[in-house]
């Protein structure tokens, strides 16, 4: 009988993959105490901002979603779930996180600055496991619980399910002292306000691959343009270029001739096919000058179409 029930209950989840996707997220959003958001390509997404860091750079303070956004990003591998994300940490932070993350078999593929000048000075920690839904989920909450990232949005009990998250979630504002269409043209696409930030993603023509498995937008493989308003017209930007090997130093050359400063350049994962590096950046200036420099670097770079 226990084994009749047992191959019912993988019938019924195989039938419905909707109901196997939350049976996996409700793990995590329960180990890690937060809830995340279904992204497309299977992807379960958790943010956790730095609302706790106040970091300026040349007199402007950095909103959390310019460029202090933890996130973390799961996806079903069978039996298994994978995890990919990137940890916003002071200097501080690093060691203890990133001994609990290696304690509980989590690689680090990557440890940078993506800012200069910044104060305090930020650290980014790129990491990389797969195994249960529920180790991975205590072993992150547990390793980032050793930073002082705020989780927020906890319960006394289970988390609400992915498909009733939308009715908790305040609205998006979408006022922001910006130009946007005048970005969205200069770019080629159309981004969205979050925090303050206007945001534009632009995806690469291939769809890189880690270990043999594709590696979705969500998961961190788009092109990122973050535009902050400074007044007057005038905005902060930073994100980073997704680039092969010889776009590398033509997107260098394209930002440098608009005065946007390189900040770093690094990998973010171990095992991509094509090995990819991702360029950071930074400026203050008039927004529509930095859009038409982020366009001139983005046309050395194979891109999706719109």
């Amino acid at each position: 009988m226990r084994i009749l029930t047992t191959i019912a209950a993988v019938t019924l989840a195989l039938s419905n993959p909707v109901l196997a996707a939350e049976a996996w997220h409700q793990e995590i959003a329960t180990g890690l105490r937060k809830q995340g958001t279904e992204m497309p390509g299977g992807i379960y997404r958790v943010s956790l901002p730095r609302t706790d860091l106040k970091v300026t750079l040349d007199g402007v303070e950095i909103k959390p979603a310019l460029a202090l956004g933890s996130w973390l990003a799961f996806r079903s591998m069978g039996n298994e779930v994978m995890v990919m994300g990137d940890l916003v940490l002071t200097d501080e932070e690093v060691n203890p996180v990133l001994k609990r993350l290696e304690e509980g078999g989590i690689e680090i593929t990557a440890l940078h600055n993506h800012l200069l000048r910044a104060s305090p000075n930020t650290m980014y920690m790129h990491v990389h496991g797969h195994g249960s839904a529920a180790k991975l989920a205590t072993t992150l909450r547990e390793a980032i619980g050793a930073s002082k990232t705020p989780f927020g949005g906890e319960t006394a009990g289970i988390p609400a399910p992915a498909a009733t998250q939308a009715s908790t979630v305040p609205p998006t504002d979408q006022k922001i002292d910006l130009d946007t269409a005048a970005i969205d043209q200069a770019l080629g696409r159309k981004g969205k306000i979050n925090g303050g930030v206007y945001q534009v993603n632009v995806p690469r023509a291939e769809m890189p691959k880690d270990n043999g498995m594709e590696v979705p937008e969500a998961m961190g493989s788009a092109i990122a343009i973050n535009f902050q308003p400074t007044g007057s017209g005038r905005a902060a930007i930073t994100g980073d270029f997704v680039l092969t090997a010889e776009e590398v130093n033509p997107v260098i050359r394209a930002l440098q001739a608009t005065g946007i400063e390189v900040t770093a350049l690094h990998n973010h994962m171990l095992n991509d096919e094509p090995r990819l590096f991702f360029m950071h950046f930074w400026a203050n200036d008039d927004a529509r000058k930095l859009a038409s420099g982020l366009r001139a670097a983005l046309d050395h770079v194979k891109v999706g179409k719109t």
